[in-house]
């Protein structure tokens, strides 16, 4: 384009990962609009949970103080069930640890907060920072230029009070594709790959009256779904965030439906006494989650993929909230730079891709790792029976949550089996 284009960032999804960016483009004195095709409050189908990372990066944003207000529940330990139904309880305060991207000490722990409340609020702190939102906008294409560099967007806007759909466009330096594991930004740029080795398939049910939950979420690993877990988070209020999840290469190759199982979990020991007096709020809701088991390329000529449709799950734990907000402020840095440079070409943003993976690369790797582990059943008992009577087991675990102990001693398995058997 041969004049500068109306906006510096054109954000793509207003979830975390594409709100943090906003909130980050602001702090830089960027020019910013975000599309979405929903509006806001809206439901997203997740485990709500906001972990020690996700602390480092709001906290930067000062919007701690904002999201400790918010209607959930405050988490200070994590309990790890075995499948033979050990638990090995991690407390999160154990630790303060220095968060290298965001130059921060955090104190262990977090937050689990409905995302229909959380992403509300992240977009009105949006709003009220000086952006422009455009609810109910769905993307349908890339705008390209004379170069094929993508410069912005083009989509339908949603009619409001019965009035038609209207089509328009925006145009920016880069654009940032922050809408999910669906994500149109990656298909459209052809990206976009569906491996069910690097894919999870959960399900998530709001539940009330589910009994002990406290100031913990719970991950059990359970023989219906090994080496995926069944989850138990609290929400306050006597609601509780409840869910199953499993990597969709075994889901087929063992036809579990998913469904099923967790009816099974749920009424069977240890758990039945707990949900005898609980009730579901809906019914069980699924989505996919791509793994950070695979690194993926997520960026291109004029555009970065971000959190969900750049692939960051966690492949052990399946958070992916922190890993967004960390890719969100990669990216911004990255935009300035290019804006500097004048260069918004594949060869100049793939330091943004660099600059990820040398973040969160290490920590992806042992997930990966932890997560072939949990195919071997004696082996991750194994390893939580010992977490959950040796302290320094369980300091290393509160350590790999927390990114308090070195990624080069944890990018080893080899490293954790030498420290159980000694």
């Amino acid at each position: 384009m041969s004049h500068r284009p109306e906006y510096d960032m054109v954000i793509v999804g207003g979830g975390p990962a594409g709100a943090t960016a906003a909130l980050h483009a602001i702090k830089r004195g960027l020019r910013a609009v975000v599309v979405d095709r929903d509006r806001f409050p809206r439901d997203k189908i997740c485990g709500d949970a906001l972990s020690g990372k996700s602390m480092a990066v709001l906290g930067e944003l000062d919007l701690i103080d904002g999201i400790a207000a918010l209607p959930g529940a405050a988490i200070r330990h994590v309990h790890f069930g075995s499948p033979d139904h050990v638990v090995a309880d991690i407390d999160l305060h154990r630790h303060e640890h220095f968060d290298p991207l965001t130059g921060r000490m955090i104190r262990g722990g977090g937050f689990v907060i409905k995302r229909q409340i959380f992403d509300h609020f992240l977009v009105q702190q949006v709003r009220e920072r000086g952006v422009e939102v455009i609810e109910g906008f769905a993307v349908k294409e890339l705008l390209r230029d004379d170069d094929g560099r993508v410069c912005g967007v083009r989509g339908l806007h949603d009619g409001v009070n019965g009035s038609s759909k209207s089509e328009a466009e925006f145009h920016g330096h880069v654009v940032l594709g922050c809408d999910g594991f669906n994500s149109i930004v990656a298909r459209r740029a052809g990206l976009y790959q569906h491996e069910p080795r690097h894919w999870c398939v959960a399900l998530r049910c709001y539940y009330e009256g589910v009994s002990n939950l406290e100031d913990k979420i719970e991950l059990h690993f359970v023989d219906e779904v090994l080496p995926g877990y069944f989850w138990i988070f609290p929400l306050g209020d006597n609601l509780a965030n409840i869910g199953i999840g499993m990597r969709h290469d075994a889901i087929r190759r063992r036809k579990v439906d998913l469904r099923d199982a967790m009816s099974r979990v749920i009424a069977r020991p240890p758990f039945a006494e707990r949900f005898a007096q609980a009730r579901a709020l809906e019914t069980p809701v699924g989505w996919n989650l791509p793994l950070g088991s695979k690194q993926r390329i997520c960026h291109g000529d004029g555009f970065l993929l971000l959190g969900d449709a750049a692939g960051l799950i966690d492949p052990f734990t399946g958070e992916g909230i922190g890993n967004a907000l960390y890719s969100a402020r990669v990216a911004c840095d990255v935009v300035e730079e290019s804006l500097a440079a004048s260069d918004a070409s594949a060869g100049f943003l793939a330091r943004y891709e660099q600059r990820l993976w040398e973040a969160l690369g290490d920590e992806l790797r042992l997930s990966s790792q932890l997560q072939q582990m949990g195919r071997v059943r004696p082996l991750l008992n194994f390893v939580l029976h010992r977490a959950a009577r040796d302290e320094q087991v369980s300091n290393h675990i509160c350590g790999m949550i927390a990114n308090a102990v070195p990624k080069k001693q944890l990018t080893s398995l080899l490293y954790y089996l030498k420290l159980l058997v000694s």
